[in-house]
């Protein structure tokens, strides 16, 4: 819906991997479109030496499983060979693969067992970039040295006689082709009435797989089942009874019961690939039934956004509030002459999370801000957890950064005073209950989370609201307010945070994962996709419910307490992780032509033991985890994708190594609150296409108020992300100043930042900027934010009123009295920016 198509007429062709690589032209972020030739994979599982025992108690009973999900999801294996050391198999499997995805094979050994479920000993992981076209690569793995335990196999790598395929890539995903199967089952003649025959159709590597048809008796066309699969994949349709409508007999071949006497129905089964494009094909289902069947050619219009660029609508914003900002920079500075629109820096508010602390602290901050007329200077606000709760209310208003805050801080502390309990009466949980329930029938997975939301509304609100996050694209329209942007992550089930998590943006007009650069309209998230393609409209979401989802407090695991109390997981790594072996070097292991330098190492996985496994799912599980479905479903990673600067970028955890475990082939994205790893929301800002000069960092921790920082400076410099360094030597919160201004002189590229603690230091004696407090003034100056009776802790949903203005005054002091230190971080962004004009124009 997004990307540029390419025209027909003009030939364009993705690299060969097999080309030179000197020859082969500069990975890049632009979308591609164009053909691409599929190829024939043929893998001869051979034998195996000296199988490991899975037991004591006899050999092995051992066969092999291959699993290339990049060219089909069905699991395929050999035969089993019994109480055997070195089985030999010989037998072949045939794959159709795009060189143009990463084609990683898995070859899993296992050891059959008829009570228990089959014990896996070890998985090899090959990329297929090792191999070249029409030459055979006999391997031998090194699965043990010491033991001389091996696996023989052989590939071949041939042409396809398929045309070639048109692919969509933006240089790390790839949109393969898509085909639509419509299917509809008619009576060859007029039958009883009651007597109408279900179907259930089954279309491998589909997105919807399994449909129940109805035969058609009457005359006309009747609605057809609609299949969309992967044009390339070796796809097949099945169709049988449900079992309901099973008699005698058994699922291989349908027996049906008339008047006593069984009648055979011959199994139906349809290879798709010998299908023509828009060609009706007939097929008979037993004496009075027919199948029809069409495929045609899905459109190539994806409505997945692939690409890194900033979308038109967030561009269009942009040079709107650059007017603004230019505007108010002038009068703020107090400038003699206009800003040129190249010389207007970009500057944003970068907020943290912490509950109800963070909704009123952020309040006092921005009434600060708007005081000395810096909201207006501000292109972006970045929040997560309790500050998304500030910005939602805040942009259920169009023009609210031109109103005075005071009326807005008002309403806010109505709502933070009253008391909760009302929210959680026997009628207001009843309605609860009756809201999840249409929220599941309309398409999503119900949680905690999700009546977490409902609380905050009910807290923060006195009555439902019907905004969605799309909803305030009303207040950018103008280039009226900073743009917000939310931040979690995404994780996985059963692994650490630090071996997985991902950076997912919300916007009110994107929906979007950086490290992809893939994106989809704010107002289709929570719908179905696959492979680039919305399959399934699903009602956007609540605001209540994106405001559960931010902060998603609940979603605790017990690694997370762990991490909390100890910042090492060399532990958790030790007893719980999958002991992954390269033996790419190995002597055993040949010298395999390479036409890729771009292939991963060979590896050998061995899953730990029963007692790790169940330790490692009861450290990492999740209860209450907010589940959505996977946009970036069906898409497949690009054979170069690790060497994608954008993707390296964010390159920052194990399993990204590993493309058949990435996002890309889960159903559902499962989000937390961002604050599970590093309580900021600097991602959005560092992005390349948004390169903010100057952000403003609002802290809102319980803890540490220099942790997040450090952690974000750290996380920089390991990820090569231009960022100021750090260079506090203040520890814990003692002697921490109201201000610090963090720049990197040898880094141009870096932003300044403009660092703002959440203390308590001259506010104690000073009730404005420069004005004393009298004796009778003293006890409103003194605000317990860290100690063990503070009213600010993170599990508290209501204050008191002179808790709640204590906070709010206190925020607005630190702003104002740092006036000085805001207007010199000002200067230099605009002075940054003019140099850059200059040093571009000579």
């Amino acid at each position: 819906m997004f990307q540029k198509q390419i025209p027909a007429w003009i030939p364009h062709y993705l690299p060969d991997p097999c080309q030179a690589e000197d020859d082969r032209p500069s990975a890049t972020c632009a979308l591609e479109e164009g053909l691409s030739p599929c190829h024939l994979l043929t893998v001869r599982i051979i034998r195996m030496k000296n199988v490991r025992q899975a037991d004591r108690v006899s050999q092995t009973d051992c066969y092999v499983s291959l699993w290339l999900p990049t060219a089909s999801h069905e699991k395929l294996r050999t035969r089993t060979i019994s109480n055997c050391p070195n089985p030999e198999w010989n037998e072949s499997f045939n794959f159709q693969i795009q060189r143009q995805v990463k084609n990683v094979l898995e070859l899993s050994v296992c050891d059959e067992d008829t009570v228990t479920p089959d014990d896996h000993l070890l998985t090899v992981l090959y990329d297929l970039a090792k191999l070249c076209c029409r030459r055979k690569t006999h391997v031998k793995f090194p699965l043990n040295p010491e033991g001389m335990e091996e696996l023989e196999v052989e590939f071949l790598l041939e042409e396809s006689p398929s045309p070639p395929e048109t692919l969509i890539t933006n240089g790390v995903l790839v949109a393969r082709q898509v085909s639509s199967l419509e299917v509809h089952a008619e009576s060859r003649r007029q039958r009883k009435r009651g007597k109408k025959r279900d179907f259930l159709v089954t279309v491998t590597e589909s997105f919807e797989h399994t449909q129940r048809i109805s035969q058609h008796l009457e005359p006309g066309c009747p609605k057809p089942a609609c299949f969309h699969y992967p044009k390339y994949f070796q796809s097949q349709m099945h169709v049988d009874l449900p079992r309901s409508q099973w008699s005698c007999g058994n699922h291989l071949s349908f027996q049906l019961c008339c008047c006593g006497v069984h009648k055979k129905i011959s199994p139906v089964c349809q290879p798709l690939h010998c299908l023509s494009d828009s060609q009706t094909v007939t097929l008979p289902a037993g004496e009075n039934c027919e199948l029809h069947m069409k495929s045609t050619p899905c459109p190539k219009t994806l409505d997945v956004r692939l690409g890194y660029s900033l979308c038109p609508e967030e561009l269009e914003f942009l040079q709107k509030r650059k007017v603004v900002v230019a505007e108010a920079l002038k009068q703020v500075l107090q400038l003699e002459e206009d800003l040129q629109m190249d010389e207007v820096p970009l500057i944003a508010i970068m907020s943290t999370g912490g509950g109800t602390r963070s909704m009123t602290a952020m309040y006092g901050h921005l009434l600060g801000l708007q005081k000395l007329n810096l909201l207006n200077c501000a292109s972006y606000i970045t929040g997560l957890s309790g500050a998304t709760w500030t910005m939602a209310t805040l942009y259920r208003d169009p023009d609210w950064s031109s109103k005075n805050l005071e009326s807005a801080i008002f309403e806010a502390r109505r709502h933070v005073v009253k008391d909760k309990m009302p929210a959680l009466s026997p009628d207001q949980l009843s309605r609860y209950r009756e809201e999840l329930r249409q929220r599941s029938k309309e398409g999503y997975k119900v949680n905690f989370t999700d009546f977490w939301g409902l609380l905050v509304e009910a807290c923060l609100g006195d009555e439902r609201n019907e905004c969605k996050l799309s909803d305030q694209r009303a207040a950018l329209s103008q280039g009226q307010n900073p743009l917000p942007i939310y931040l979690t992550i995404n994780v996985k089930d059963d692994v650490s945070n630090q071996d997985f998590r991902e950076w997912c943006e919300f916007s009110p007009y994107e929906v979007g994962m950086q490290k992809y650069g893939a994106f989809v309209p704010t107002e289709l998230f929570g719908s179905e996709f696959f492979m680039g393609r919305l399959m399934r409209r699903i009602p956007e979401s609540r605001m209540c419910y994106m405001l559960g989802l931010w902060s998603s407090i609940f979603s605790v695991n017990l690694l997370d307490v762990w991490n909390f109390c100890n910042t090492s997981e060399e532990f958790f790594h030790r007893w719980t992780r999958e002991r992954v072996q390269d033996i790419e070097d190995e002597p055993l292991l040949p010298e395999i032509p390479k036409c890729d330098a771009n292939v991963l190492d060979t590896s050998v996985v061995v899953p730990g033991s029963w007692l790790s496994n169940t330790f490692r799912q009861i450290l990492t599980y999740r209860s209450f985890v907010s589940e959505f479905h996977n946009f970036l479903l069906g898409l497949q990673l690009h054979t170069d994708y690790l060497q994608n600067g954008q993707f390296s970028m964010w390159k920052d955890t194990v399993l990204d190594g590993f493309p058949n475990q990435l996002t890309e082939s889960v159903n559902h994205l499962s989000l937390l609150d961002t604050a599970f790893f590093v309580n900021s929301s600097y991602p959005p800002l560092l992005r390349p296409e948004r390169k903010a000069d100057l952000i403003i960092h609002l802290n809102y921790c319980a803890g540490s108020q220099t942790k997040p920082i450090k952690q974000t400076c750290e996380y920089c410099t390991e990820q090569n992300i231009p960022f100021p360094k750090y260079d506090l030597q203040e520890e814990g919160n003692h002697n921490l100043k109201e201000c610090y201004l963090l720049k990197n002189s040898q880094e141009p590229d870096a932003p300044i930042v403009l660092f703002f603690p959440l203390i308590n230091d001259t506010f104690q004696k000073y009730k404005a900027p420069g004005v004393e407090r009298s004796p009778e003034e003293m006890e409103k100056g003194q605000v317990n934010i860290y100690g063990p009776k503070t009213p600010y802790a993170t599990k508290e949903l209501t204050y008191t009123e002179a808790a709640f203005d204590k906070m709010v005054n206190l925020c607005e002091y630190n702003i104002l009295n740092n006036k000085d230190q805001l207007l010199q971080a000002l200067r230099m962004a605009v002075e940054k920016k003019k140099l850059l004009k200059s040093q571009c124009s000579s």
